[in-house]
């Protein structure tokens, strides 16, 4: 039995008796204070009679929906957390109970270690609230209480894991405020996430501070690289292999889901997921169970979802490459990484938190950015966002030989040459033909010649101001880096050095 600063208050409304009193049982059995109710009518009198800690309320109910009575909760901004059971176990009423305010979600029949888990992850969401609530105001009143002590003296509270992760999201524009308050508004549900946003403008950043601003910061947050798997072991990558399962599966091993366990799993570039693998997940998400790869009975899973992409899922929808049923899983609650040209004011402030952290990595003095600098840095689309901007203080970092970062040291004259205007005809790769010059006419002789060609000229443009970066270029392009590996080599384009592994 838990101890006594476990205990919560409870109130479970169900129109079934059996049923009611199974979750009654549970959960006394854990030590909470357990109310029944049969329908709304006699839950709205207990809620009007006290506060719970946690309410879990069937769909479907003799006079009327479960969600009737959440939405009366949000309205009324009643601080119980909200669990919702149904038969139906469809998308559209979990993702509907979800928008509605609900914490979490189950299914009938309901696992009943599902169920005390839930109720856990609900108590120590709220409690976590309470107490981030306390710790500001007496952070405030500490604050003021100190204003004229000695500086030594006025660090003020440690800062929390959550406080940490937002501080990380740097710049004081709109678009970043609105984000940041999101991020903590969502951060105490169990609802899934999707990220959208270019490539470079920071959504693992986020999704990490959904998972450290949550009640399972203390849990583990995987990162997972849809596009970067191989088809062939996505399965086993997600949900782990028993001995035997495959050539070379020589012990059983854990998947993602298992690895996430009681934290956060975050799925980038979610859009490059396979669509035989998006039918696997959809179930996942819907059963919360697994079945490892050669394994043959299922296993309860306890992570939250976060997923990011570059792409537009509206139009992968369309195009049939997307399950309209799983983008609805996942996108129960949609934030927005904004691009760098939305936000310029936060430029400077971006230069400075960035160059700290590069110099900190490399052990060297934090030197000054030049107003002419700055100026050249604002000129400049920067359509790779901040990770270009990233890939631009490193070069001038490494090139810099004074105080002061200058134009010339980000490389400017080179970037010249290296990127005329009007490109120079390419040198094909060793022991590729030469493509025969096109004939200067509106419509090309060789159509397939003329759009390789083409092609060739942006991937090699995209790769030098990348400095070869074969990830970086895939990125800036809106490719994953099997895609850009495959056009380099039937495009017979020359890298540098053979060793080239795409650092990042």
């Amino acid at each position: 039995m838990p101890t006594s600063n476990h205990t919560a208050s409870v109130l479970v409304v169900d129109d079934e008796p059996d049923l009611r009193t199974l979750y009654e049982l549970t959960l006394l059995r854990e030590g909470h204070a357990v109310v029944a109710a049969p329908d709304l009518a006699q839950a709205r009198e207990w809620l009007a009679q006290q506060r719970f800690d946690v309410l879990i309320s069937d769909m479907r109910l003799p006079d009327g929906l479960g969600l009737d009575l959440l939405r009366e909760l949000a309205e009324a901004q009643r601080p119980e957390k909200s669990i919702v059971i149904t038969a139906y176990g469809s998308a559209e009423n979990a993702v509907e109970s979800l928008k509605a305010g609900a914490f979490d979600y189950l299914t009938k029949p309901v696992d009943l270690k599902q169920l005390r888990s839930a109720v856990t992850a609900a108590l120590q969401s709220q409690r976590q609230g309470m107490a981030a609530s306390i710790q500001g105001t007496v952070a405030g009143a500490a604050s003021a209480s100190a204003s004229s002590a000695p500086d030594a003296a006025r660090k003020g509270p440690l800062i929390t894991n959550g406080a940490s992760s937002l501080q990380r999201i740097v710049g004081a524009s709109s678009s970043i405020v609105q984000i940041k308050a999101r991020i903590e508004k969502v951060a105490s549900s169990m609802a899934p996430v999707l990220i959208l946003g270019e490539s470079g403008t920071g959504k693992e950043l986020v999704a990490r501070a959904v998972h450290d601003c949550s009640h399972r910061s203390t849990g583990p947050f995987v990162a997972v690289n849809c596009g970067a798997i191989p088809e062939n072991l996505i399965e086993a990558e997600f949900f782990g292999a028993r001995k035997g399962a495959y050539t070379g599966a020589t012990t059983d091993r854990d998947g993602y889901f298992q690895a996430a366990r009681g934290g956060t799993l975050f799925l980038d570039e979610i859009g490059d997921l396979p669509l035989a693998m998006q039918a696997k997940l959809l179930r996942v998400i819907q059963e919360r169970r697994v079945r490892a790869l050669g394994g043959v009975q299922e296993e309860a899973v306890d992570v939250r979802l976060v997923s990011a992409t570059h792409r537009d899922l509206n139009a992968l929808v369309q195009a049939g490459q997307f399950r309209q049923d799983l983008f609805y899983r996942l996108n129960v609650i949609g934030l927005r990484t904004p691009a760098l040209r939305e936000r310029r004011d936060d430029l400077p402030q971006l230069v400075q938190a960035l160059l700290a952290r590069l110099c900190a990595e490399s052990g060297q003095t934090v030197p000054a950015l030049s107003p002419r600098a700055m100026a050249w840095l604002q000129a400049r689309e920067l359509p790779g966002n901040v990770r270009e901007l990233e890939n631009l203080l490193q070069r001038a970092l490494a090139l810099s030989n004074g105080n002061a970062l200058e134009p010339e040291d980000f490389g400017e004259s080179e970037d010249t040459q290296e990127v005329p205007t009007q490109p120079d005809p390419l040198t094909p790769a060793a022991g590729t033909p030469a493509t025969p010059a096109r004939p200067p006419e509106d419509i090309p002789a060789d159509l397939q010649t003329y759009l390789d060609e083409q092609e060739r000229r942006v991937l090699l443009k995209a790769l030098r101001e990348c400095d070869f970066n074969r990830t970086a270029a895939a990125a800036r392009l809106g490719l994953n880096l099997r895609q850009m590996r495959y056009r380099i080599q039937r495009l017979g384009i020359a890298m540098p050095s053979s060793d080239d592994e795409d650092a990042t």
